[in-house]
């Protein structure tokens, strides 16, 4: 088998074939010279309303400023508690914590990397402010029984969907089943600007208006501010570059779901099946596959050799949450969270963007098989 170069993403081959739209919207931008806000980012929201299945979609000016808009609108700060996963981008737990909140971790499902439901209960306090489960690389948590405890409790569920546009759950788009859905356009990102980017999603009219004025400093008019907010507004270039992307996220995600078809078929007939554990298809969820994460013994060897084979990966996470040196204070030792632990010690992602070749997948199954064969 011929070697072949496979970086983990290639933005560029995604870029050429719409080169001339990106392009003509950037000018269409200039020539306005309306770079905050505005037509564009209306026009935006208005998409991704529909898109999602959401009567409100507020541009913000990255994933994480939707997660501290989000709870900010919901009224959190100090002394108050965040339950959520310790299995995920930093973004999650920092902005509870740059709120002066908790972070209350629950340890994660080892099949789907999402937190686990069973943990929940136990971890609600009268301090619990919110549940912020993260649907982790393109696949939903299992929202249905922290909805029903989260009702039970008069609890809010704030959603991050940061990885994971496009992504269903029992038929239903994520990011409208809490109360909040908080999405990240960070360009390597499914649905990705240049630059960053990020939404917030609800259902509710209040909490909209109350996050359209959080962006603006907290005011609804100007120079005259109700609550305490921040400048966390989605600028109109980035909102144009999404615009022109949007309507190819369909077939780009359709695309990332028949890579990992093929990748479950090259795996199946390389023999590796004993060793190398692909990624769960849990039921009732639509995978859209942000990331292909397997799990492998000697994983940062496996990691090492496939660099010099010209095939690129990247481990997310390699420290949970709960073991960051600054949330140490939190008082968590190792172990605490065994499955969330298991998981950063072996995951590894593949590519599997929308462009990859057949050849390209094939020489990735390929030098892991031969890399296995070789510690035998």
């Amino acid at each position: 088998m011929l070697a072949q170069k496979v970086p983990l993403l290639d933005l560029k081959a995604q870029y050429a074939p719409i080169r001339r739209d990106v392009l003509e919207a950037m000018a269409r931008v200039c020539d306005t010279q309306y770079f905050i806000l505005g037509p564009e980012v209306e026009a935006l929201e208005r998409e991704l309303e529909a898109f999602l299945g959401v009567p409100h979609a507020v541009g913000m000016s990255s994933g994480t400023d939707a997660l501290l808009a989000a709870l900010m609108a919901l009224g959190v700060g100090a002394g108050d508690e965040i339950i959520t996963s310790p299995f995920s981008f930093f973004a999650t737990a920092g902005s509870i914590a740059r709120l002066g909140a908790r972070p209350v971790f629950v340890d994660i499902d080892r099949a789907t990397y999402n937190i686990d439901p069973a943990g929940i209960e136990a971890a609600i306090t009268p301090r619990t402010k919110a549940i912020m489960p993260v649907h982790l690389f393109g696949q939903s948590a299992e929202m249905a029984p922290i909805l029903d405890m989260a009702a039970a409790q008069g609890i809010p569920v704030v959603e991050d969907a940061a990885q994971a546009i496009g992504a269903r759950y029992r038929e239903q788009p994520i990011g409208g089943l809490g109360a909040i859905g908080c999405f990240s356009f960070f360009p390597t990102k499914n649905l990705g600007a240049f630059g960053d980017g990020g939404l917030v999603t609800t259902r509710d009219a209040g909490l909209a208006r109350k996050l359209r004025a959080i962006r603006q400093h907290g005011g609804e008019v100007k120079y005259h501010h109700e609550t305490l907010g921040a400048n966390f507004r989605l600028d109109a270039l980035q909102a144009a570059v999404l615009r022109v992307k949007l309507p190819h996220l369909p077939a780009w995600t359709a695309a990332r779901q028949r890579n990992a078809d093929r990748y479950e078929t090259l795996f199946a007939e390389s023999g590796l099946a004993s060793t190398v554990r692909l990624p769960a298809r849990a039921p009732q969820r639509t995978h859209i596959y942000h990331q292909f994460v397997i799990r492998v013994p000697e994983r940062d060897r496996l990691r090492a050799y496939l660099q010099t084979q010209g095939i690129g990966t990247e481990v997310y996470y390699p420290v949970p949450l709960h073991l960051q040196p600054c949330f140490r204070g939190l008082g968590h030792a190792a172990g605490a969270f065994p499955a969330a632990e298991s998981a950063a010690r072996e995951v590894l992602a593949l590519p599997i963007y929308g462009e990859l070749s057949d050849a390209q997948q094939a020489w990735v199954v390929e030098a892991i098989r031969v890399f296995f064969q070789q510690r035998a």
